[in-house]
């Protein structure tokens, strides 16, 4: 029998020699320079607040490129308006704030888009079952 001597005593100072560093690289940041777990907690932070919307990508765009940009007065409304369309059962529901509307899917508590009044000249949404005007 040949036995060749690596200087490796066992087979977990292998794995740590050659997997451990693949595995281990949780220093990286991301582009704004918060590491994985930073951004991980400030998600988690933010999805502590109960009842709060979130908006969809979607959502997000439309607004951008729509230039609606929400006061926390009205944002506080449309979350009110979103909670008492999920106490009345409604999956998504129309939410209208002053000029603008929103399509909020209710049981995920998600702004799916947002329109303003010149958006909503004709008057027809489509895919909702209830609207609550705030």
């Amino acid at each position: 029998m040949n036995v060749q001597k690596s200087g490796y005593l066992s087979i977990e100072q292998l794995t740590d020699r050659y997997l451990a560093p693949a595995q281990r690289t949780g220093a990286e940041r991301t582009t704004d320079g918060l590491t994985f777990e930073e951004v991980l907690r400030q998600r988690a932070l933010q999805g502590a607040e109960v009842g709060a919307l979130k908006f969809s990508k979607h959502a997000a765009v439309r607004m951008a490129d729509r230039n609606i940009e929400l006061s926390t007065e009205q944002l506080a409304r449309l979350n009110d308006g979103a909670k008492k369309a999920g106490q009345k059962g409604i999956r998504d529901s129309l939410v209208i704030v002053d000029e603008l509307a929103f399509i909020v899917n209710v049981p995920n508590q998600t702004v799916v888009t947002a329109m303003d009044s010149t958006e909503t000249s004709e008057n027809v949404f489509t895919n909702i079952n209830g609207a609550v005007i705030i």
